[in-house]
C-alpha cells in the first residue's frame, strides 16, 4: 500500500457535511490514499465568539498538511465578520483561483454545447482586500488595490497553466477604460508577461462585453485571466451556463499550500434533505488528487463520475425531463459513482491525468522593477460638508495660498468647481485637490489640514499626490 497523504478536511455548514461525506466515500472507493485531519470552521466557531471563524489549532493543521479540502462554510451577516474563505486564501498565500467551467452536453441540459473555459482569478487583492470606511452620513468607501507583484503572479500562472495543458489562448478581462490606473496596471503587466509566450494567442476584453460574450459564445475563449471581483462574477456566470453552479469547482493554489472547494455556498434551504449535488466538491477533490500526485485516482474517479452523468443519473439541480433518466439524492448519486468505478464514459471525453500533471508551477522570481523618481506635488483633502460647491470653492480657495492653489473640487468623482454644472447631484463627501506652487514637504500638508480644522471643517481623509518620473500618479476628476 502506498504512503497516505495527509490532508485537512472541513465539513462546513449547511449542505457541507452531506456533500463532504459523499465526496470522501467516492474518493475512498477510487483508491485514494489519504490521512484525513478534520477541523471545525465556520458557523459554530463564529458562535463561540471567534470573529474570523477559525481557531489556531486549525491553522496548525493547514500549515502541517498544506492541503485543504473544504465544504461550503457560512459567514454571519453584519458588521465585524470577515469572509473566512478570503481569510484562508490570503493568510496561506493562495494567490491563484482556478475555476474550470465545462459543459456536459447532451447529458446535462445547457444551450452552450462547446464550453470548456478555465477562469484564472486573482485571489488576494482588488476590492476583496476589504478596506472600507463610512466617511459621512451618506457615503461609504471601498478601496480597490491592484499591485504589480499580485498581477504578475496571477498572469504568469495563467500562461503557465495554458502552456502545461495545451491551451491555445489567454484572454485578459479588465475595465481599464474606466479604472485607468489599477486595471491599466493589470493589463500592462499582461502585455509584459505575454511577450514571453509568443506561441499562445493573447487578447483583451473589457469585462462587461467579455461577460456578455462568454455567455453568448463561450467557444471563443480558452483561458481567461482577470482580477478578483471580476473573476468571482464571471466564473459564477460561466458555471451556471454549464447547467448548474453546483458543478462549479474552485482550486486555490499558492506556493506552498492549496485549498479545494465547490464554488457554491451552503444552500441552507436544502440542508439535511439529502438532495444536494456533491459534484462541485467532488470535482474539486479530483483536482486535489492531481495536486498531491495521486493522478491515477483522479482519473478513475473522474471517469466514473462522467459515466454516471452519461447514464442520466442526476441530482435534482441538473435533472431534466428528456435529458435525465433517474432523479436521485446525494447518497444514491454517490453510490452510483462508486458502482461505476473503473468504467469509462462512452461519449464524453475520457480523462487521463497521466503522471506529473499538476496545477502548481515553479514560477520564476518576480521581475525587477526600475525605481522611478517619486515626487510629492499636492494632496486631495476629503471633507464631510453640506452645501453649495461654489460657496465651498470660494472659502477653500483662500486656504493654504502661501504654498498651494486649489485646482478643483469634485463630488463622487465629478468636477463641481470651478464651473460645475448646476444639474450635478452632490453628496456630503467632497474632494478638494490642492497642487503645490513649489517643492513641498509632508509637513506642508499637515499645516494645510490644520488650517481646515481651524475653520471647523471635518477633514475625513487626506490623499497625497505623487508624480513618478514626472508622470502623474493620480487621475483627473470626471469633466476636468
Amino acid at each position: 500500500m502506498s504512503e497516505k497523504t495527509p490532508i485537512t478536511v472541513a465539513r462546513g455548514d449547511g449542505i457541507g457535511p452531506e456533500i463532504m461525506d459523499a465526496t470522501l466515500r467516492i474518493l475512498e472507493a477510487g483508491g485514494a490514499q489519504l490521512e484525513v485531519e478534520e477541523i471545525e470552521i465556520g458557523e459554530k466557531v463564529y458562535q463561540r465568539g471567534l470573529q474570523n471563524g477559525i481557531e489556531e489549532r486549525s491553522w496548525e493543521s493547514l500549515r502541517r498538511t498544506k492541503v485543504f479540502l473544504k465544504a461550503p462554510i457560512f459567514t454571519p451577516m453584519g458588521k465585524g465578520f470577515k469572509s473566512l474563505n478570503v481569510t484562508v486564501r490570503k493568510t496561506l498565500g493562495l494567490y491563484a483561483n482556478l475555476r474550470p467551467c465545462v459543459s456536459y452536453h447532451p447529458f446535462i441540459n445547457t444551450e452552450q454545447k462547446d464550453m470548456d473555459v478555465v477562469i484564472v482569478r486573482e485571489n488576494e487583492e482588488d476590492l476583496y482586500a476589504g478596506i472600507e470606511y463610512r466617511q459621512t452620513q451618506t457615503v461609504c468607501e471601498s478601496i480597490k488595490l491592484i499591485s504589480r507583484p499580485g498581477s504578475e503572479k496571477i498572469i504568469r500562472y495563467a500562461f503557465e497553466y495554458a502552456k502545461a495543458h495545451g491551451r491555445k489562448k489567454v484572454t485578459c478581462m479588465i475595465k481599464d477604460n474606466i479604472m485607468k490606473m489599477s486595471d491599466g496596471l493589470f493589463y500592462q503587466v499582461f502585455q509584459e508577461i505575454g511577450a514571453e509566450y509568443p506561441d499562445i494567442e493573447q487578447e483583451r476584453y473589457i469585462i462587461d462585453i467579455g461577460t456578455g460574450r462568454i455567455a453568448a459564445r463561450p467557444g471563443d475563449f480558452d483561458v481567461i485571466v482577470t482580477e478578483n471581483l471580476y473573476g468571482d462574477i464571471l466564473s459564477d456566470v460561466a458555471a451556471e451556463m454549464t447547467g448548474s453552479v453546483g458543478l462549479g469547482i474552485s482550486a486555490n493554489i499558492g506556493e506552498t499550500c492549496a485549498m479545494f472547494e465547490a464554488m457554491h455556498g451552503t444552500a441552507p434551504d436544502i440542508a439535511g434533505k439529502g438532495i444536494a449535488n456533491p459534484s462541485g466538491l467532488l470535482l474539486g477533490a479530483i483536482m486535489m488528487m492531481v495536486h498531491i500526485g495521486q493522478n491515477d485516482v483522479a482519473g478513475r474517479v473522474h471517469n466514473a463520475w462522467l459515466k454516471t452523468i452519461e447514464d442520466g443519473i442526476h441530482t435534482g439541480d441538473i435533472y431534466r425531463e428528456g435529458a435525465s433518466k433517474k432523479r436521485v439524492g446525494t447518497e444514491e448519486f454517490s453510490q452510483a459513482v462508486i458502482e461505476r468505478m473503473g468504467q469509462m464514459p462512452e461519449i464524453l471525453p475520457v480523462q487521463d491525468y497521466g503522471q506529473g500533471r499538476a496545477e502548481r508551477f515553479n514560477l520564476p522570481p518576480l521581475k525587477e522593477v526600475k525605481l522611478q523618481k517619486k515626487e510629492l506635488v499636492g494632496c486631495d483633502i476629503f471633507l464631510d460638508w453640506t452645501g453649495d460647491p461654489d460657496k465651498l470653492g470660494e472659502t477653500c480657495s483662500k486656504i493654504g495660498t502661501s504654498r498651494f492653489h486649489l485646482k478643483t473640487i469634485s463630488n463622487r468623482g465629478m468636477k463641481v468647481w470651478p464651473d460645475g454644472a448646476k444639474e450635478t447631484f452632490c453628496s456630503d463627501q467632497w474632494r478638494l485637490r490642492y497642487m503645490a506652487k513649489d517643492k513641498m514637504l509632508h509637513a506642508h500638508i499637515l499645516d494645510l489640514v490644520d488650517q481646515f480644522i481651524a475653520q471647523d471643517f471635518d477633514v475625513i481623509r487626506i490623499e497625497n499626490l505623487y508624480q513618478f518620473d514626472g508622470e502623474n500618479g493620480f487621475t483627473q476628476s470626471q469633466g476636468e
